[in-house]
């Protein structure tokens, strides 16, 4: 892997030889020979402008690294084109050589007055051609190098993406076409850092440039016309947030194909020390002119879409859309709603029982949250979660769940019921959170519970990251007595080194196995597969969502352990749970 990280000085020398040479000269015949000697050099990309009034929009349209300018010419002689060179807004600092028969210091004068940067003389040296062009173009990379590219990764900065972008859109205001922005950023990158250190996540910050440049450059969407590899198009614009311009898009659902494939690509093991990380990423995406017209709308909306992606869960890609700013107006009253809801006890909880396989006996019960909302009246989970999630308010909602689950079923065993165990959904944010045991501790110290009582459910996707701290934080929470559940089982990140690395005692096959089982044979394969391999590991095997008895009797029949859903009972509140206990 190391021979792949950027040595960025070989790198910007070796772009030297693929710069964009423009020579303005009203003598073909000079332009001839001074192409044919740089051509000698191995230089491959020119823009030859014999009439010196197409100099400047034949410079906007090839973006050269340098000019060779002649001074003596017609209609706008070499001064005036200099002149118009150093007041435009993206070439005022482009290196431009002089090429002048002109012995005359004045002449020479003027000319670096005006910013020209070297001199050569008619008729030209060749060797000296070589080596001046050179030059000018290495020091002009080093700068470049200082100022426009990001020294972790070496992609393009914020600044440099930002000009290119404006002139991508100019460029395609000019050509008719589309231009889609996408914004891409790191799901909880942070706790790399945090878990890890810094070299971890610069590491495997180099790791994902490298990615995203070998999904663009393998792409059949992105313009390369004006000499620019994959790297121009792709930006590091923060620390774990890059940008990608797709210019010349013909069409836009297959920009989808690029958003599909760079989060698999993020998605696959990061490796740093011996050991594999999981990262996920999610994009926003906004297209020029149809969502914009300007750098900063088309930014904005990029960024919208993206932080909306997030909202919807790990590996998401979103186009922007006017409804966007409305629901993202939601999201932020929704979250002080949310907010209010905790200090005024508008959640509650509702349990659905878990019956044993064989036996038919209720032995545990899940907790459910549900938001009695002051206006709207009861609100769905799938309305507030995501926002719970998005805005960290998860972790004191999550803390609240658990205190009330435990203290409602401590409840339950004063009443006789002392064998029912209580799950309850810890989601990632809440997981990783400093406070997570202490939360526990808390909740069964003020209970009063039996801590083998209390199973936590935890995705798959929660176990991706850091191995070995994500075992030895369970490993803590199960000497307390707690055992752990993996919900939503086959549907993520499965994989037999996970299910044997993980302390985990139960797996929930995810309810969208158990919808084809009457029809499906790869459904029924499925849930065979994971209830043997649970149990060749110990582990104890739990359905949810059984609606029908076909499924129960199938599942009876293959050795389920455990099963849920509205055949037994919909979700109850805790008076009717216990009339159906009874």
């Amino acid at each position: 892997m190391a021979d792949e990280k950027f040595n960025f000085a070989k790198q910007r020398l070796g772009e030297v030889m693929e710069s964009t040479i423009m020579l303005v000269d009203d003598e073909p015949v000079m332009l001839d020979i001074v192409q044919a000697l740089l051509e000698e050099s191995g230089y491959q990309h020119f823009v030859a402008v014999e009439n010196s009034t197409d100099a400047m929009s034949k410079m906007e349209a090839s973006n050269p690294d340098i000019m060779l300018l002649d001074l003596d010419m017609p209609e706008l002689d070499g001064f005036q084109v200099l002149e118009q060179v150093r007041n435009h807004k993206k070439f005022s600092h482009l290196p431009v050589i002089i090429l002048t028969s002109a012995e005359d210091a004045a002449s020479k004068l003027k000319a670096l007055e005006l910013g020209a940067t070297d001199f050569l003389s008619k008729p030209v040296d060749p060797s000296e051609l070589g080596l001046r062009v050179r030059n000018t173009l290495s020091a002009k990379a080093y700068r470049d190098q200082l100022a426009y590219y990001d020294s972790l990764t070496g992609l393009p900065n914020r600044n440099l993406f930002l000009d290119r972008l404006f002139w991508s859109m100019e460029n395609a205001k000019r050509t008719g076409t589309q231009l889609v922005l996408l914004d891409i950023g790191l799901d909880r990158f942070r706790k790399i850092y945090e878990t890890l250190g810094m070299s971890a996540g610069d590491s495997m910050l180099q790791d994902v440039a490298l990615r995203l440049q070998k999904v663009i450059r393998t792409s059949d969407l992105i313009s390369h016309g004006q000499g620019r590899g994959s790297q121009e198009n792709v930006a590091r614009i923060s620390g774990e947030e890059f940008s990608v311009v797709l210019s010349g898009v013909s069409q836009l659902d297959r920009t989808s194909m690029i958003c599909k494939r760079i989060i698999e690509e993020v998605e696959k093991p990061l490796e740093f020390k011996g050991r594999e990380y999981y990262l996920s990423a999610g994009v926003g995406m906004s297209v020029y002119p149809d969502d914009g017209e300007d750098v900063e709308s088309l930014v904005k909306y990029a960024s919208a879409a993206r932080e909306h992606a997030k909202v919807q869960g790990a590996g998401k890609y979103l186009f922007y859309s006017g409804e966007m700013n409305a629901q993202a107006l939601t999201v932020i009253n929704m979250e002080a709603e949310l907010k209010n809801a905790l200090k005024n006890n508008e959640f509650e909880l509702v349990y659905q029982p878990k019956v044993d396989g064989s036996t038919g006996r209720t032995v545990g019960v899940e907790s459910l949250i549900r938001w009695n909302h002051p206006q709207r009246g009861r609100v769905a989970p799938f309305e507030f979660i995501s926002v719970a999630e998005s805005t960290g308010l998860i972790v004191s909602i999550g803390n609240w769940v658990l205190k009330e689950a435990c203290s409602q079923m401590s409840h339950l065993h004063g009443l006789g019921y002392d064998d029912l165990t209580v799950s309850v959904n810890v989601a990632a944010l809440q997981f990783e959170d400093e406070g997570f045991k202490a939360s526990i501790v808390s909740a069964l110290d003020q209970s009063g519970l039996n801590p083998e009582s209390l199973i936590l459910e935890i995705t798959e996707s929660t176990l991706m990251g850091d191995v070995d701290r994500i075992v030895d934080l369970m490993e803590e929470v199960i000497e307390l007595g707690v055992s752990f559940s993996v919900d939503d089982f086959g549907t993520g990140y499965s994989s037999l080194s996970y299910l044997k690395r993980f302390p985990i005692s139960e797996l929930k096959i995810d309810r969208s196995f158990l919808l084809g089982i009457s029809t499906e044979d790869d459904d029924r394969s499925i849930v065979q597969a994971i209830i043997t391999l649970a149990h060749s590991l110990n582990q104890r095997v739990v359905a949810e969502g059984v609606e029908e008895k076909i499924q129960l009797e199938f599942l009876q029949q293959n050795g389920c352990d455990v099963i849920q859903g509205y055949y037994f009972s919909k979700p109850l509140e805790t008076r009717g749970l216990i009339d159906y206990l009874a």
